[in-house]
């Protein structure tokens, strides 16, 4: 039996199922990986200890990595250290500074690795403070900071959403 020249001619021009091309798609997920493990490395949060509780703030700034001083309602850290007592440091002798200076200026010294590196030459301090802690307490530690050189001090705060004003408006 003959067959039909269209017959013959879809046999002719009938092709494989195609292959599939892995260097391109080893390609896509090599990129993808990279940029998981670039951006996962990256900081912006800081740790807030449970004994702490942060001021409100309606800024979106960021924070970046800098030195950070954790000040509770009894102890000062410094980068999880314990450095001082808040008790000492409220005091009129001003001796309760002096570890935190001398701690300060360790980690000016001590630099070790690339984002270490980064921490200690950008001579920038957030202070996490409690915000029960008296002011004049966080303006002696802020200028311990100030005079071990540290000039870009923070003090961090809990962001919140921006509440309308509930005054009267002044618009018609």
């Amino acid at each position: 039996m003959k067959s039909s020249r269209r017959l013959r001619r879809m046999k002719r021009n009938k092709r494989g199922l195609p292959k599939l091309n892995l260097t391109s798609l080893m390609d896509v997920f090599t990129v993808l990986v990279f940029f998981l493990m670039i951006n996962s490395a990256s900081v912006e949060t800081l740790q807030q200890p449970k004994q702490i509780t942060l001021p409100e703030s309606i800024v979106d700034a960021k924070p970046r990595e800098t030195v950070v001083i954790f000040v509770g309602t009894e102890t000062v850290l410094v980068q999880g250290d314990p450095v001082a007592l808040v008790a000492e440091i409220d005091s009129d002798t001003g001796a309760g500074v002096e570890p935190i200076r001398a701690r300060l200026a360790e980690l000016s010294e001590s630099v070790i690795g690339l984002s270490t590196r980064a921490v200690a030459e950008s001579q920038e301090v957030t202070v996490l403070a409690d915000r029960t802690i008296p002011f004049r307490v966080l303006k002696k530690i802020m200028a311990t900071c100030t005079a071990e050189g540290y000039t870009r001090v923070s003090l961090a705060v809990t962001q919140k959403s921006e509440e309308p004003p509930t005054g009267p408006s002044d618009q018609v």
